[in-house]
């Protein structure tokens, strides 16, 4: 793995414009993301996946997605079927548990199938959040369901779906947003429950599935253990919490640093997640004065999160021997309206 910055970043459009290849040339970010904006057939996000790991001088740089089912999905039809959310999974979990466990690491397997022959090697899941009653709907369908037991069984089914297609799963987003009663796209949520209530229920599947390479914050205050910073921010949530109760030592990433649930402009956000001991800042909008700022105060890529960094990278497995038609064939016997 040669020197890269510690910054994830989005792009603009379909293909790269000639600043962004500069731009990217340069600052060198560890790995890219891609949105609906990005992708409109096979060649072309072949192209562009291409391109990003050429400018960076890096075969192992990440691409990730946020193909999770339901709506958020980057990849629509044609390019992949349109697939249940979250919670139509949980609903399957409850009338068959053997079942539930059987979609949820077939739907991943898919998602590997449909995604890595594209270069998309990252898919932002498992969703470990579990909502609580009256919480903001921004996780709402995406969870597996209200219960910590259901959402670590499904998690964990999912999460090894991806590693058997081959893909590198992202758990998100630590260490629980289920109790939000605002979207973080919009806003800062403050979550006032007691610390002995949150590790029970919201960080309970994040500690099940601890041993997993990476992980996405919470734009989250937990004002129980630091009322004043979000979890992103938030350095006692990071080692306290994260890094302690938790026992994830894999690469943590911050949710979107656009979100206006952080405060301040580019450059201070930036500067406050890395001060809280996250690994990587994720950038995803592509807006280039916005990552001009991000990438200026971003450091080399070095010490200990280099090393979770290479160890994600490590992480990944060959994708082993299923039938992709026989695979598609059982999954729409559980959920027929997938063609």
């Amino acid at each position: 793995m040669s020197e890269s910055k510690a910054w994830i970043a989005g792009t603009a459009g379909l293909k790269l414009t000639p600043d962004e290849i500069a731009f990217f040339r340069d600052e060198r970010p560890w790995g890219f993301i891609l949105f609906a904006r990005n992708v409109s057939e096979p060649a072309q996000i072949e192209d562009l996946c291409a391109h990003l790991r050429d400018l960076v001088d890096r075969e192992d740089a990440l691409v990730l997605i946020d193909q999770e089912g339901g709506r958020v999905q980057r990849l629509r039809p044609p390019l992949a079927p349109n697939y249940p959310s979250g919670s139509a999974l949980g609903a399957l979990y409850r009338e068959n548990e053997e079942e539930g466990l059987r979609a949820a690491w077939l739907l991943s397997r898919l998602h590997a199938f449909d995604l890595l022959k594209r270069g998309i090697d990252v898919d932002c899941l498992p969703v470990l959040d579990v909502p609580v009653e009256g919480a903001n709907e921004v996780i709402g369908s995406r969870a597996y369901g209200k219960e910590p037991e259901i959402v670590t069984a499904m998690g964990r089914a999912a999460a090894d779906g991806l590693i058997a297609g081959g893909m590198l799963p992202v758990m998100k987003h630590m260490p629980g947003h289920g109790r939000a009663f605002a979207d973080t796209h919009h806003e800062l949520p403050t979550v006032t429950t007691p610390f002995d209530a949150l590790a029970e229920h919201d960080f309970a599947p994040f500690r099940a599935l601890a041993d997993l390479p990476m992980a996405m914050s919470a734009h989250v205050i937990f004002s129980a253990i630091d009322p004043k910073n979000p979890a992103t921010t938030s350095g006692k949530v990071v080692e306290e919490v994260i890094r302690g109760h938790i026992g994830f030592d894999g690469l943590l990433m911050s949710d979107d640093i656009s979100m206006n649930a952080l405060s301040g402009d580019y450059f201070d956000r930036t500067k406050a997640i890395f001060a809280a001991g996250l690994d990587i800042v994720l950038h995803c909008h592509g807006i280039m004065d916005q990552m001009r700022a991000v990438a200026s105060c971003t450091p080399e890529l070095e010490g200990k999160a280099f090393e979770r960094a290479k160890r994600a990278i490590e992480y990944r497995k060959q994708p082993d021997t299923s039938n992709e038609e026989e695979l598609r064939e059982e999954f729409q016997r559980y959920f027929e309206a997938v063609a």
